[in-house]
């Protein structure tokens, strides 16, 4: 009972403070617009979590009372809501039931307060909304109370933010020369942030020098943050290559075959994942944050599947007549898109984002989406796992073994017969990985493939066929080339600036960077 007693006394402020709060809120309807701001003030110092709530709804006109019970209402007039208890009331038809009204000078003192009650809050999310607020309406007003919020505040973070904030405000204060060029110093290391609370002293003749200063460093900085992320979007771009280039660069290594089928199988693999989220949607929508986990060993099954198919019936006749195989493999792409285009007719297709692939993170200036993160690192997976299997297990050494000598794997038994087909099938199957990816960032249609074909023989061709080394470096150097080309002289001459530079380092190295080696090879 001892123990009972002394928890009751711990709670007993809790519920004293929930109580005064309430019979606060209870006052509000009762005298003058000078009453009402007594009450708003201790409703302030109250220190309850529903200050901003209680405070927001009075000045909105959304804050109700009954003259004859006392109750509070929130809502609108015909859709109202018990303040406390949350519980829906029908009380259209209750005359009695009046809008608690706010004057201007109300208004103020309640905007000040929800100000002061979010830079206090226990929850360091309100306190850094308070201070971002604070940064961008620079009110001199305000000063003292982010003064006294930056000496109580623990987070480093909302601290830093605090600090911008103070420094924006006070160059529309009459501080000091001396304090303001310190301030615009400070500001000035947030880069293009700053531009708008530096614009207010643009034209003060005492802060010209510190302001072209401030501007010197801004550009600068600028230019960091741009190049930065004009290198993530290449790295971005290059993983896309990578995913779509990786398989072409097995069955061209290993067969020599120049597959103008190998964007369907990307094609294959995002109608695989639309399929997938569709069937989900329709009978486990609970499952869909794991559908692309569902999707993936489905598009390479699928896609490695028609590979096979394809190597069987159609290239197997074809070794050794690379033009035949060309046009025969272009065929198949037109039969597979016409195909599709009759399934699932010739608009696009919905493939939703997961919660975890949506949104975006900025991190030192740089604006990364976590759709093309969750890319960098799946393609980063597969080309890990794709070289463990050809470096640990036997199906891997044979087609290493194909791929140098053919004739030779041939005489020590094994079935090149075989490991053309199914090497050609995971080729086809890693394609279809890369059309589960590429569903979260382009549209899916049956014209998907055909995007990536040629930059794919690009990279493959730029990289050294048959070399997953070589198709990686080409992959990640072909997109950070391309994005680092596009700001300059635009997406179309980009493209032709490197088609051009591929093709001169072809002349002088006809192999690629990373030529396979082996006697077949020379």
């Amino acid at each position: 009972m001892k123990l009972l007693g002394f928890f009751l006394l711990l709670l007993f402020p809790l519920y004293a403070g929930a109580q005064n709060f309430e019979s606060l809120v209870r006052e509000l309807p009762n005298g003058g617009y000078s009453e009402r701001g007594e009450v708003i003030s201790q409703i302030l110092k109250s220190g309850d979590k529903r200050i901003v709530i209680t405070l927001q709804a009075l000045s909105d006109g959304a804050l109700y009372a009954s003259e004859e019970t006392g109750d509070i209402f929130i809502g609108e007039k015909d859709d109202l809501v018990d303040f406390f208890t949350q519980e829906n009331l029908d009380v259209t038809s209750d005359s009695s039931i009046k809008k608690i009204k706010v004057n201007n000078k109300l208004r103020r003192l309640i905007q000040t307060g929800i100000i002061q009650a979010q830079h206090f809050s226990p929850l360091v999310s309100d306190r850094m909304q308070a201070a971002e607020h604070a940064f961008k309406d620079a009110d001199p007003e305000r000063i003292e109370i982010l003064q006294e919020a930056l000496v109580q505040e623990q987070d480093e973070s909302v601290t830093a933010e605090l600090k911008q904030a103070i420094n924006a405000t006070i160059l529309k204060t009459d501080a000091d020369i001396e304090m303001k060029k310190q301030a615009i110093l400070e500001l000035s290391a947030l880069g293009a942030k700053a531009r708008s609370p530096l614009s207010v002293i643009a034209d003060v003749p005492e802060l010209s020098e510190a302001y072209e200063e401030a501007l010197l460093i801004i550009k600068n900085k600028e230019r960091v943050q741009k190049f930065g992320q004009n290198m993530w979007y290449g790295l971005s771009l290059g993983s896309v290559l990578l995913l779509a280039a990786i398989g072409l660069a097995i069955t061209f290594g290993v067969m020599g075959v120049i597959n103008m089928a190998h964007g369907e199988m990307i094609m294959i693999g995002a109608y695989t994942t639309y399929v997938v989220q569709e069937i989900i949607r329709n009978n486990a929508p609970a499952l869909f944050e794991y559908s692309l986990f569902i999707a993936i060993p489905c598009a390479f099954v699928i896609a490695g599947l028609v590979g096979v198919v394809i190597e069987r019936f159609v290239v197997r006749y074809l070794y050794g007549r690379p033009l035949e195989t060309l046009l025969a493999t272009w065929g198949v792409s037109l039969i597979l898109q016409q195909l599709t285009r009759s399934i699932f007719g010739p608009n696009n297709r919905e493939v939703g984002n997961p919660a975890w692939m949506s949104g975006s993170v900025e991190f030192i200036g740089i604006n990364f989406t976590w759709s093309r993160v969750w890319i960098l690192i799946f393609a980063t997976v597969i080309f890990l796992s794709l070289m463990w299997f050809l470096n640990k297990t036997l199906f891997g050494t044979q087609i290493r073994a194909v791929t140098q000598n053919r004739s030779m794997a041939a005489n020590m038994g094994i079935s090149t017969g075989k490991v053309d087909a199914l090497a050609f099938g995971l080729g086809a199957g890693i394609a279809g990985l890369a059309g589960v990816a590429l569903s979260q960032i382009d549209n899916v249609s049956p014209n998907l493939g055909q995007g990536y074909i040629v930059d794919s023989f690009m990279v493959v061709v730029f990289g050294g066929a048959g070399s997953l080394w070589g198709t990686v470096f080409g992959a990640l150097t072909l997109g950070v080339a391309t994005k680092l080309f596009e700001p300059v002289v635009g997406a179309v001459m980009a493209k032709i600036i490197i088609l051009v530079g591929i093709i001169l380092f072809i002349q002088r190295k006809p192999r690629g960077l990373f030529a396979i080696r082996g006697r077949a090879a020379e």
